[in-house]
């Protein structure tokens, strides 16, 4: 009887594996392609710059990063106050307004800019936590 027990889970075991690794590559397949999106960033030497309103940089923002409102008249002439040749991660809410803000940066003659997107893509790619 012990002799038939052994090749019965055996083969039981055998059986079910196909069903748990078609499963289990689906979702390792979709969370590489949620870290391919989201290369990590290193924020070493890098200045963050949120670029969303006060108050929702208020309400939880990469800690270290400075708050330049890019919705504000203001906004070009606090960027021009930054070295043009320094490297900067930009992020906002949703990455609409991170891509305006490195338009604006560019055309005033800045570099090394590297848009993170949201604040949660920002956090994820740099390893900064939200604070």
């Amino acid at each position: 009887m012990r002799r038939f027990i052994l090749p019965l889970v055996t083969a039981g075991a055998l059986l079910a594996l196909p069903a748990c690794s078609s499963g289990s590559s689906d979702s390792s397949s979709s969370a590489a392609a949620a870290v391919s999106v989201a290369p990590r960033v290193d924020p070493v030497g890098a200045v963050v710059i949120d670029v969303r309103t006060p108050a929702e940089f208020s309400s939880g923002h990469l800690v270290g990063a400075l708050n330049i409102d890019v919705q504000s008249s203001g906004f070009a002439a606090e960027i021009t106050k930054l070295d043009p040749a320094g490297r900067y991660l930009v992020y906002c809410r949703s990455g609409n307004r991170s891509k305006v803000a490195i338009d604006i940066m560019r055309s005033l003659g800045f570099g090394d800019l590297t848009d993170l997107g949201s604040v949660a893509e920002a956090s994820q790619a740099t390893g900064i936590a939200v604070g």
